[in-house]
């Protein structure tokens, strides 16, 4: 079974890494880049031949100022890859859905898609934590400040970003439990650069290690993000890829088990090689 392979490789040593497919025309990086199923399907198994564990479908770009789009629109989109990807990838292959609409939760899941990630952390949706626990299915639960993409960079303020973040999570798998998600099936992402300041993206970077200590897998999606192009003075996300793997090695060095990232490969290779010198030092 597909999502027991999932819990598999999370209880593993080894980092997952999950590569970003977007099948949308304005996300941040790569917006319109793989609309074509034939391109979603070939940068899906480069993804797969560099190393990710997981793809991470999404029919709507989440980067700050976004647009929502619709249920239907989502589908049109992510439908159509979805079904590409299940007939010509290897059948164990895990992919993810993300998606705050149940609808599109729903239809991916019929098309073969083993994982939900909610950027809203099942708040724009109040049927979708119902429906994951019904499925029972693994969800990703994100931190988001603000009522959406568009609007959650408008004016975030925390009084202390880490707490705050921490209660919210916290709340949030006691919803997903009480709609019968099994604690086993929930992973937790803080959330970097959605509704947040450069320095509160700093502070959660620099205390992973108190998300880890909830008890719930955690998953890091850094890549290309706006807060390291300011440190680095960087304006172009795609020439963020040292920035990138240097977040996955402060990931893996406080105990993060996923990491969403664009550029699987190098990616792949400091999560590795961080977690081995780890093993090697704790015999």
């Amino acid at each position: 079974m597909p999502g027991t392979a999932f819990q598999q490789r999370l209880r593993d040593s080894r980092p997952l890494i999950m590569g970003i497919l977007n099948i949308t025309p304005d996300s941040f990086s790569d917006g319109g880049a793989f609309l074509d199923t034939g391109a979603a399907l070939e940068q899906a198994r480069t993804l797969l031949a560099e190393g990710a564990d997981l793809l991470d479908i999404g029919g709507e770009s989440t980067r700050p100022g976004a647009d929502p789009v619709s249920a239907d629109e989502q589908l049109q989109r992510v439908v159509p890859v979805i079904r590409v990807l299940r007939r010509h990838l290897p059948a164990g292959c895990l992919l993810s859905i993300d998606t705050t609409r149940s609808q599109v939760a729903k239809a991916a899941v019929a098309e073969g898609v083993n994982i939900v990630n909610d950027v809203s952390g099942g708040c724009d949706d109040p049927e979708m934590l119902g429906l994951l626990g019904a499925l029972n299915l693994p969800v990703i639960l994100m931190h988001r400040q603000g009522a959406s993409s568009k609007t959650m960079q408008d004016n975030p303020v925390y009084a202390d970003v880490i707490g705050e973040i921490k209660a919210f999570l916290l709340t949030q798998v006691s919803k997903a439990e009480a709609k019968g998600i099994a604690s086993h099936n929930i992973i937790l992402d803080p959330g970097i650069g959605f509704g947040k300041r450069r320095e509160d993206n700093i502070a959660i970077m620099a205390s992973l290690d108190e998300f880890v200590a909830l008890g719930y897998p955690i998953l890091l999606g850094t890549s290309r993000k706006r807060f390291m192009g300011a440190i680095c003075q960087e304006e172009d996300p795609k020439q963020l890829l040292g920035a990138t793997v240097a977040t996955t090695v402060m990931g893996v060095m406080q105990g993060v088990r996923m990491f969403r990232v664009h550029d699987v490969k190098p990616n792949r290779q400091a999560a590795d090689i961080t977690a081995h010198i780890f093993r090697h030092t704790a015999l």
